[in-house]
């Protein structure tokens, strides 16, 4: 939790509430559905909520924005994205419907009102957004097609709309065929060694 303050100095007292009351609800939640990996429930902040926030790193959402997380798991990037920008809406999408379960649980126990949890595939949910997040669920031309046909036309940031997305090693080949691909690496952000291979990708969908 320091970490987050530490990164995000702006926070209200509301949001530093409902990031500390993440870890209690996590753990309580993965006793009983598996939505986090046992290795990593005891290092909550800095591998899921901070890698998350890294998106905000690239990109301070305007309010109304709408965001799309495509395959959120237990509620990543989703979540703590929502707590840091509590005027933007989120749509947090999984085709698993136990881990969607835990998202509107956690949701509800702190009083996160700007997030609508759908059990839906990528390619089923409706509407457009502005941008498209996830954390690494497939190659990203798989990734394109699911989604490329939901984004708003109209841009309202310094970048245009698209995918952020959360990955890390060496992206060479897989992102060859997307040549306006930009790539932010988290270490510059995030002085931990978790963050040295991992950056924020994005794709921009729309001229």
């Amino acid at each position: 939790m320091e970490k987050i303050i530490k990164y995000f100095t702006g926070l209200s007292e509301n949001q530093k509430q409902q990031f500390r009351k993440l870890e209690l609800l996590y753990k309580e939640w993965n006793a009983q559905i598996n939505v986090i990996s046992r290795k990593d429930i005891d290092a909550l902040y800095l591998r899921h909520v901070l890698h998350s926030l890294a998106i905000a790193k690239v990109l301070k959402f305007k309010n109304k924005t709408k965001i799309l997380d495509v395959g959120t798991g237990g509620g990543f990037p989703g979540i703590p994205l929502a707590i840091l920008f509590p005027k933007c809406d989120f749509v947090l999408a999984d085709s698993i419907q136990k881990k969607i379960k835990v998202v509107q649980e956690i949701t509800t126990a702190i009083g996160l009102e700007n997030v609508k949890a759908v059990h839906m595939r990528a390619e089923t949910v409706k509407g457009e957004f502005d941008f498209i997040v996830s954390r690494a669920v497939t190659k990203m031309d798989v990734f394109v097609k699911w989604v490329r046909k939901k984004i708003k036309k109209k841009n309202n940031h310094h970048i245009k709309n698209g995918i952020l997305y959360l990955k890390g090693g060496d992206l060479t080949q897989e992102l060859s065929n997307f040549p306006n691909v930009e790539l932010y690496n988290i270490s510059d952000f995030f002085t931990e060694a978790f963050f040295e291979t991992k950056k924020v990708v994005h794709v921009p969908l729309r001229d």
